[in-house]
């Protein structure tokens, strides 16, 4: 269905606050803290479920959802281009290239920040699947230089039909934009995807990384080169997916994620250069979304500036950080007159249509920038008062919880998640009982007679679509004829992974301490040893009377050779440790499995979880390449 769009308003900012950037690392405490009120590493699972459950095309073997077949097995042959694959966006079966693009920008974005908490809840590999599904299509969809093929399906005849991608017999005309009928808008948005996953594959797999970055620095100059409106260019996609904020935020946003990915000036050139024209300082937004990125390009090059890249343009990345910061003091309630609205149970509200998706985009900007800002014991200054790193991550997980079901109806808003959830979904293939279920075809109109307005349940639970949710007054009807509540998409369903990833390695009650010097030491590699240990504090949390830290070891090789065998020692550990593999002698650690040999001047983290004093880590033996 047609998805309605807020326009921003410009604003004045706040002051930027200096901080410095921190990938988070955290770890469950096992049975040293008090049991999460909500299973995260749970819902992560099934929010990837979601995303098997709307792919197009022939379907892998291994596939978790058994109710879904093979389907558009032909798209866009008729127009000599193959265009099978990728993922319908919603409860249709439209391939829109926009929303996607975005779905899977926001996807690698959360690998990106949450790698070890999507590795310690057993999914990263699933959420790279996730990304490698829709980055495959893109690369098919770039089949010249300056051309993209940008959606496939036709959301008016899309719609006059109710039957399962399976059963699909609505046209499947293929939409592309070129040098003639440009498109800056999906285009960056598709650069700024590929970039995105480009970095998330990288240690996993270089080829098919220089792969991505190739077609990522071929369509960000496209759409730089020839600009214009993607719906001006196609009619078809201006009553779904308008563009309202133009496509000056997406060529800053794939240069902001080609900068990421690559490190190359250019592209910080690129952001600073344009940055007024372009509305990257000037526009102060209340919402973060498929189309307006503003929000997430601003907090995307703070932590450019916080690491410490600026450089000649950290003036002007400053000014992105204070338009960051202003859209994070708005959803806390801390900006003065200028704060997002919340219903009475406490979620963000930004459209009575598919609101769920600006909470999802919205939480994972709070939990990143709440990362960042940890790294130097730093604090977000509001207007109305000081935020702390651990007040933001613990407002993010209120809007988590209410997603999965702490709200006024008590209701998850993620089908399958509970004993309490949406069981008429606005979605065709979860309408309709499956084609392994019942081979006769469903028609066009009998879906519609027999499936759409039956009052009878889902007979398929599409596990993990977070639905378009509550209204204003945290109203929702359960109707699957209530699209602008019921149905799920990818765009509000991506940014949360990754929210639910990140919560699932955080201790329920660990308290704040964001503001106390955390303890931290320093060991100089020792004589003939080959690595360099840093060792700091990263949380703390009472549990029984007994106070547990969380202690976070970086460990650097400084010998100058490659090490490709290592055992630590390491002595007065009394807690669980991850990073490491156990050895057979007491007491010993190898190097993880997933990783063979440590470059001269690489580094890699452990964490462990204890009481007491701090364990203490020394060579017991190495090799060299």
């Amino acid at each position: 269905m047609p998805r309605l769009m807020k326009t921003s308003t410009k604003t004045p900012a706040t002051l930027a606050v200096a901080a410095s950037f921190l990938l988070l690392l955290a770890t469950a405490a096992g049975g040293a803290s008090t049991p999460a009120p909500f299973d995260y590493a749970g819902a992560f699972d099934k929010c990837l479920q979601f995303f098997e459950a709307q792919r197009s095309g022939k379907l892998p073997a291994d596939r978790r959802v058994h109710w879904r077949g093979d389907s558009a097995l032909t798209d866009g042959f008729s127009q000599g281009v193959d265009l099978v694959g990728g993922y319908y966006d919603s409860g249709d079966h439209v391939k829109f290239g926009f929303p996607m693009a975005y779905a899977v920008t926001m996807l690698a974005w959360g690998v990106l920040e949450f790698e070890k908490e999507m590795v310690a809840a057993n999914n990263h590999q699933r959420a790279l699947d996730a990304i490698r599904w829709g980055t495959n299509y893109f690369v098919k969809a770039h089949t010249e230089p300056n051309s993209l093929w940008v959606q496939v399906g036709d959301g008016d005849s899309d719609h006059l039909c109710w039957e399962r991608a399976e059963d699909m017999s609505t046209p499947r005309t293929a939409f592309k934009i070129n040098m003639t009928h440009p498109g800056s808008e999906v285009a960056g948005e598709t650069a700024a995807a590929l970039a995105a996953a480009s970095k998330a594959f990288r240690p996993y797999d270089s080829m098919y990384a220089d792969l991505l970055l190739l077609h990522a620095k071929q369509l960000f100059t496209f759409a730089d080169t020839f600009r214009g409106r993607y719906d001006d260019s196609l009619q078809s996609t201006k009553k779904f997916y308008p563009s309202g904020s133009g496509y000056q935020d997406e060529l800053l946003w794939a240069a902001a994620w080609l900068h990421e990915a690559t490190g190359d000036e250019e592209y910080l050139q690129y952001v600073s250069r344009n940055a007024e024209e372009f509305g990257g300082i000037g526009w102060s937004v209340l919402e973060f979304s498929w189309d307006n990125k503003y929000a997430g390009l601003q907090v995307l090059l703070s932590k450019a500036l916080l690491a410490g890249g600026g450089g000649e343009h950290a003036d002007t990345l400053r000014q992105y950080q204070a338009k960051a910061e202003f859209f994070l003091c708005a959803c806390l309630q801390k900006n003065g007159g200028h704060n997002m609205k919340l219903t009475p149970g406490g979620l963000l509200h930004t459209d009575e249509w598919n609101n769920m998706q600006y909470v999802s985009s919205a939480t994972f900007l709070l939990a990143v920038y709440a990362d960042y800002l940890a790294a130097s014991r730093g604090a977000l200054r509001c207007p109305d008062g000081e935020v702390a790193p651990g007040e933001m991550v613990r407002f993010a997980r209120s809007q988590a919880d209410y997603v999965l079901g702490k709200n006024p109806r008590g209701m998850s808003y993620m089908v399958g998640y509970g004993s309490y959830f949406p069981t008429h979904v606005h979605h065709r293939g979860a309408s309709i009982p499956s084609v392994y279920a019942m081979d006769s075809r469903v028609g066009c109109m009998d879906g519609f007679d027999r499936y759409y307005n039956s009052k009878g349940a889902d007979p398929n639970v599409l596990h993990g679509a977070v639905v378009g949710g509550p209204d204003a007054a945290d109203g929702f009807v359960d109707d699957r004829c209530n699209y602008q509540q019921a149905e799920p998409t990818l765009a509000g369903n991506a940014p949360i992974c990754g929210v639910f990833a990140r919560l699932a390695s955080e201790p329920a009650d660990a308290s704040d301490n964001s503001n106390r010097p955390a303890p931290s030491s320093h060991s100089p590699p020792s004589k003939g040893s080959p690595l360099e240990f840093v060792h700091t504090v990263s949380n703390s949390w009472t549990t029984n009377g007994v106070e547990y830290y969380r202690h976070v070891v970086t460990a650097k090789n400084t010998c100058g050779h490659p090490i490709t065998y290592l055992k630590l020692h390491v002595k007065g550990l009394s807690g669980p440790i991850y990073g490491v593999s156990a050895a057979k002698e007491k007491d010993t650690y190898e190097l993880p499995t997933w990783l063979t040999s440590l470059a001269a001047g690489e580094q890699f983290t452990i964490v462990y979880i204890q009481g007491g004093p701090a364990a203490r880590f020394s060579v017991a033996s190495y090799k060299t390449a």
